[in-house]
C-alpha cells in the first residue's frame, strides 16, 4: 500500500505516526539483544544458549528469534567488531620496523582477545561459511599473517618449517586452556603462548611431524562451528 492509498482510506495519519516508534523500538530491542548477547558469549562462550540470551536481555525466546532467526545471525553480529580489530591487528603488526616483534607481538595480542573473550575464543578456532562478512575479515586477516610469517623468516628469527597452519592449533589450544582454567587460573593462557613462542624462533630444535592439511584443518573448524550454525541451537536449551 502506497501513501497515496492510506490518505484514500484514512488511515494515513495514524499509520505514519505509529510507524516511527515500532522501529525505533525493534532497533532499541536489536541493541539490547546484542548487548547481553556479547556479554553472555563473552562470558560462556560460544555454547550458551540462545535462552540464557534472552534471560539476560530481558526478553522473551519469541522476541529474540524474531530479531535473530538463528544462533549463527546473533553470533555475526556480535562479533562483527571483533573480527574488524582481528583484521586490523595483522596490519598494525606488518607496520613494524621489526619483523620478529610484529610477528610475536600479533600472536600475544589475538591470544590476549581470546583470553578477554570466550566467545571469541570460540570464533577463531570455527568457521562460518554463510557469514561472507566475517569470513572475508578472516580471510584479509590470514593475508597479512602470511606476511608476517615471511619477514620474520626472511629476518632469520623464525623457524623455516612453521606454517600459518600452526597459529590455527596454537589458537585452538588457548582456546582449550582458556576453558579449562577460567577463573580460577586466568592468567594460564600467557605461559602456554610464551611456550609457543619460543618453540616457534630459529634456529629450530629438531625437526616436527608433518602439519594437518588445510582442507582438514578447515574441517575441523567447520565442524566445530556446526552447533552454532544450527538453526535449532539454543531453542532446544
Amino acid at each position: 500500500m502506497n501513501p497515496r492509498d492510506q490518505h484514500a482510506n484514512g488511515t494515513g495519519s495514524t499509520a505514519d505516526s505509529a510507524a516511527p516508534p515500532k522501529r525505533s523500538d525493534a532497533e532499541r530491542n536489536r541493541g539490547r539483544i546484542i548487548a547481553a548477547a556479547r556479554t553472555v558469549f563473552g562470558r560462556d562462550g560460544l555454547n550458551a544458549s540462545m535462552a540464557s540470551v534472552a534471560r539476560e536481555t530481558g526478553v522473551g525466546i519469541a522476541t529474540l528469534f524474531r530479531h535473530f532467526p538463528n544462533k549463527e545471525e546473533l553470533v555475526v553480529a556480535v562479533f562483527a567488531d571483533r573480527m574488524e580489530a582481528y583484521a586490523q591487528a595483522t596490519a598494525e603488526a606488518l607496520a613494524d620496523p621489526d619483523p620478529w616483534n610484529g610477528f610475536t607481538g600479533y600472536i600475544e595480542e589475538v591470544c590476549a582477545m581470546q583470553a578477554a573473550d570466550r566467545g571469541f575464543a570460540d570464533i577463531l578456532t570455527m568457521s562460518f561459511p554463510g557469514a561472507q562478512a566475517l569470513e572475508a575479515l578472516r580471510a584479509q586477516a590470514y593475508q597479512c599473517f602470511l606476511e608476517l610469517i615471511g619477514r620474520a623468516k626472511d629476518s632469520g628469527q623464525l623457524r623455516k618449517d612453521f606454517t600459518s597452519r600452526d597459529l590455527v592449533l596454537l589458537l585452538m589450544a588457548n582456546a582449550g586452556v582458556l576453558g579449562a582454567t577460567g577463573d580460577a587460573a586466568p592468567d594460564a593462557w600467557r605461559r602456554l603462548v610464551a611456550w609457543m613462542i619460543q618453540s616457534f624462533q630459529a634456529p629450530a630444535r629438531g625437526p616436527l611431524p608433518d602439519p594437518p592439511e588445510d582442507a582438514a584443518l578447515y574441517e575441523a573448524m567447520r565442524r566445530a562451528s556446526h552447533g552454532v550454525s544450527s538453526p535449532e541451537t539454543g531453542k532446544r536449551r
